[in-house]
């Protein structure tokens, strides 16, 4: 009998279609995942080395350009994630909204002990443990993958324009740099984010993704318009039209 306290790191069978949900809206945990998420992880490939980077994006419900959900991101002209995407536009985006901090483990026979992110020194203090805490309950457990295409918005066009406008007023966080001890002056904003002249502007459709538990449960999703039909032929993750 399976511990229910200590369930399975994977147990159920996702290879194929599983659980798919279908709705002309993302699904609310989606939604909220990629509203309140600060980063996302781009992976890209050029046909034989996959490639990931950690993106600042900003997410849309739709754009005056596009009546689907939307991701927004950056990238420097000569990255490398820009020349994959230009002989390989088809990316995989993973969206968390857990924090990264690993608690301490029992293999302590391994060699591999970890004493966890922060390690114990730093959450000894009365304020440090009441952060973790409300950190931690605060969050959700569920990730998304989303599959799709990437496409580069011409340069100076309108579309870039607006995007490149909503992208920067999304990134831009007015109570950030004091939490560092760096104040800015009163009524004054500081960009977290800057976009230079030779940086592209690049926008993926959120059509369709699977959502993942922490306990290893997925369910894929799709985005459908009014009245387009779905098909039962899998897609990369199991879902298309």
């Amino acid at each position: 009998m399976t511990d229910s306290l200590n369930p399975p790191l994977s147990y159920e069978a996702s290879a194929t279609t599983t659980h798919r949900h279908v709705a002309t809206t993302l699904p609310p945990e989606v939604s909220s995942c990629l509203k309140n998420s600060r980063f996302l992880h781009l992976a890209t490939c050029d046909g034989l080395t996959p490639h990931i980077s950690l993106m600042s994006y900003t997410f849309l419900p739709s754009t005056p350009f596009d009546p689907y959900p939307t991701i927004i991101m950056t990238t420097n002209s000569s990255s490398r994630k820009t020349t994959h995407l230009q002989t390989n536009p088809r990316v995989s985006l993973l969206v968390h909204d857990w924090v990264s901090h690993r608690p301490p483990t029992r293999a302590s026979n391994t060699g591999n002990t970890r004493d966890g992110s922060p390690p114990p020194a730093a959450t000894r203090s009365s304020l440090a443990s009441l952060l973790l805490n409300l950190n931690t309950s605060a969050l959700s457990s569920i990730s998304t993958t989303i599959t799709g295409e990437a496409r580069f918005l011409e340069p100076d066009s309108e579309e870039e324009t607006w995007c490149k406008d909503r992208h920067l007023e999304n990134n831009t966080f007015e109570e950030e740099m004091s939490t560092f001890g760096q104040v800015p002056p009163p009524g004054q904003r500081r960009p977290s984010l800057s976009i230079d002249e030779d940086v592209r502007v690049v926008t993926v459709r959120v059509r369709e993704g699977r959502l993942a538990d922490w306990k290893g449960g997925v369910r894929d999703w799709l985005v459908v318009q009014e009245g387009e039909e779905v098909s039962g032929e899998a897609g990369a993750n199991g879902v298309v039209l």
